[in-house]
């Protein structure tokens, strides 16, 4: 959008007098000073000037270094300016816009340093002053009644006016300026609450990732080592099955890896693999039995579609529990529940052995992740001890999620 000449030079005019406010209203006050002294002088055809000559100018002059002040005490400006205006003009002097000139000054400040109601008390008396004295002034005999009170009231209403666009302009500006800031920090907060975001979504998934292989590992390894001498065939079995526990592993911190090192550009271009989701709980189970864990699944209603994100998200809630059952539990045995219920999917996993005593202070990473992915698509969770003994995990997804995709590979 185009600026106008006039408004650029306005603009720069307005700034240099905010950086050097004295020279600029002592330029002004002279000035005003000149056009008032000049009109001290003025009278209409076939009238003769006041004889006080000297004391006309003495009075526009304090008038107009009253100006000087106008910043600071701009209703005791208009005050004065407009005393010295009407003592001239009950003196004689004829009632011209070169002597209407400070209190012209004393008006626009007015309205573009204070508020309307000031702006209106303020004008509206000292427009009733100029023109009662104009009436009665003996300077304007000649001229009828009409135009004795037009002309102050049109001439001082101008600057009123012209003060109170000043002002509206300044506040337009003030609130557009605002806005961009307000909109700059917005941008920032919402900036660093995606990189949050972020860095909790791949936290996640490098714990689910991490912490599910190597305790499955940990589990297998540890089973094998307890058979390796009396049971060689399974142990060899176990032994088969970490290996791939450890390459699933592998597989996916580097697609995870690969996610995080890809751009715009390139995105397409590397191939990914499908997200995990429920299709792969036989895949689960049996890792989770070869590491000496024994998980039923049972299903309940009739199967629903489920949207990626929200498969993904009951998966690794599966997949969390069932490793919090291998790391922190001592039970032999777990049983994973999937209910579809109208709009939603209720997965509860649980287990009857009792909390090992060594993995009570490091329990928490794997509960909060869960809440958080539950959380993240309009679903819910809750974990812990059950009155029967053992524990419990229990959560409700929505079948498409309510809220935003949740975090996870691409298919």
């Amino acid at each position: 959008m185009s600026i106008p000449l006039e408004r650029r030079y306005a603009d720069r005019l307005e700034g240099f007098a905010e950086q050097h406010p004295f020279p600029v209203d002592l330029a002004t006050a002279l000035a005003l000073m000149a056009c008032a002294a000049f009109g001290t002088s003025l009278a209409l055809p076939g009238a003769d000037p006041p004889d006080q000559d000297r004391t006309g100018v003495v009075l526009m002059g304090v008038a107009c270094l009253a100006l000087l002040k106008h910043r600071a005490f701009p209703r005791t400006v208009v005050t004065i300016t407009m005393g010295c205006t009407v003592a001239a003009v009950a003196m004689g002097y004829l009632l011209t816009p070169l002597l209407l000139a400070p209190i012209m000054a004393a008006l626009y400040w007015l309205a573009t340093l204070t508020d309307r109601r000031t702006t209106r008390v303020y004008g509206i008396g000292t427009t009733l002053a100029v023109i009662v004295a104009a009436v009665v002034a003996d300077s304007m005999d000649h001229l009828s009644l009409l135009l004795r009170t037009i002309g102050p009231f049109f001439w001082l209403m101008l600057p009123l006016a012209a003060g109170n666009m000043t002002r509206l302009r300044r506040a337009y500006l003030q609130a557009v300026q605002a806005r961009a800031e307000h909109a700059e920090r917005t941008r920032e907060e919402e900036a660093r609450l995606r990189v949050t975001e972020e860095r909790m979504r791949i936290a996640r998934e490098l714990h689910d990732v991490v912490a599910h292989h190597m305790a499955l590992a940990n589990a297998q390894a540890g089973t094998a080592a307890h058979l390796a001498l009396t049971r060689p065939e399974q142990t060899q079995r176990i032994l088969t099955d970490l290996t791939g526990t450890t390459s699933s592993a592998l597989r996916e911190l580097k697609a995870a890896l690969g996610l995080l090192r890809q751009d715009g550009e390139t995105s397409g271009s590397v191939p990914l693999e499908p997200s995990p989701g429920l299709s792969r709980l036989p895949e689960l189970v049996s890792v989770c039995e070869s590491a000496g864990l024994e998980v039923t699944v049972t299903t309940e209603g009739e199967p629903q579609p489920l949207s990626p994100g929200v498969d993904l998200t009951a998966y690794r809630i599966v997949q969390e529990a069932l490793t919090n059952v291998t790391k922190h539990a001592t039970a032999a045995a777990a049983h994973v529940l999937l209910a579809y219920t109208g709009s939603r999917l209720l997965i509860t996993v649980t287990n009857d052995g009792p909390s090992k005593p060594e993995s009570a202070r490091g329990r928490g990473f794997g509960v909060m992740g869960m809440r958080e992915r539950a959380l993240s698509i309009g679903g819910e969770l809750c974990a812990g001890p059950r009155p029967q003994g053992g524990f419990a995990v229990t959560t409700a997804l929505p079948l498409q999620p309510s809220v935003h995709p949740v975090e996870g590979t691409p298919a």
